[in-house]
């Protein structure tokens, strides 16, 4: 489990530093940019608690102790992961972003847990 769960943590950790300094990178394919494709405050708010959430789970998987700890740090983003694929995938205004947001937060998801199932 560690190498492959530990490479999905740094990448995880990459992306959430991302979306925290830009968030359109987010708000794009979420469908939640302005017609002039700008981000509005509330949402620059929203996904900087994502970032945030995220980046602290990333890095807890990179550097979390094997075993009880490192298996901690992989459910809480399994967890992160399928929860956010049920609330945008339910609640996005754009209908066709919802799918497309669901299927990438659940393959991560799914990717994510599988990792636990590999040396």
């Amino acid at each position: 489990m560690p190498a492959l769960t530990r490479v999905l943590g740094a990448a995880t950790a990459a992306y959430s530093a991302t979306i925290i300094a830009a968030p359109k990178v987010l708000a794009k394919p979420c469908g939640l940019t302005t017609p002039a494709g700008e981000v509005t405050r509330d949402v620059r708010t929203l996904i900087g608690g994502i970032g945030a959430r995220d980046a602290a789970i990333g890095l807890a998987m990179m550097f979390a102790p094997p075993g009880r700890p490192l298996h901690v740090a992989l459910a809480a983003r399994v967890a992160s992961d399928t929860a956010d694929a049920l609330v945008f995938g339910t609640g996005l205004p754009d209908r066709s972003a919802r799918k497309k947001v669901a299927v990438f937060a659940a393959a991560w998801a799914a990717l994510c847990a599988a990792s636990a199932l590999l040396p």
